[in-house]
């Protein structure tokens, strides 16, 4: 790997840094955390298609059903909470339902709805492969995540600065 990929402060200098354009602090700072989430979620693509051999937005899917009860989700609400398309979403939740990794079934009472929910199938595939998945986002941020973007997290969240103790015992940043 090369030596600019592994300290971010080696990196060349993202030009929202400067401070010079027509933007506020803010929106530079949103700039700045979407290029780390970017190059991130570039990194997990490929990570994903050889691990559980589906597109990242598929893995998405996954990931969110997985949190969720055994009964699933309905697809409008899948749609919601990934801002994706419902027609996009259906052609993803189908290719998920040829591989196995998810079933459809009708809501009860309501016949236009539709609920996704996780096979056990996929299920396992998670339980085996969360470990590599995990160790690959947090390999990414590490690299990606230099003090710029540590900053930039700071101005748009300053309560964030000022929480020295870390996460507490929820495991979650208190907002």
């Amino acid at each position: 790997m090369a030596a600019s990929q592994e300290h971010p402060a080696e990196l060349p200098e993202c030009p929202s840094l400067r401070g010079d354009g027509l933007l506020p602090a803010e929106l530079r700072a949103w700039m700045l955390l979407l290029a780390a989430t970017g190059a991130v979620e570039q990194r997990l693509r490929s990570v994903v298609k050889e691990t559980l051999d589906v597109s990242h937005d598929e893995f998405l899917i996954l990931c969110l059903l997985a949190e969720q009860p055994r009964e699933g989700l309905r697809m409008t609400r899948i749609a919601e909470l990934l801002g994706r398309p419902k027609t996009r979403l259906t052609y993803q939740i189908a290719c998920l339902q040829h591989g196995g990794l998810v079933t459809r079934k009708s809501v009860c009472g309501d016949r236009r709805g539709i609920e996704v929910a996780l096979t056990d199938k996929a299920r396992g595939l998670l339980r085996d492969t969360s470990a590599t998945l995990a160790g690959t986002v947090g390999q990414a941020v590490a690299q990606v995540i230099g003090p710029e973007q540590r900053q930039a997290l700071y101005a748009l969240v300053p309560k964030l600065a000022d929480d020295t103790h870390g996460p507490h015992e929820s495991g979650h940043f208190t907002p």
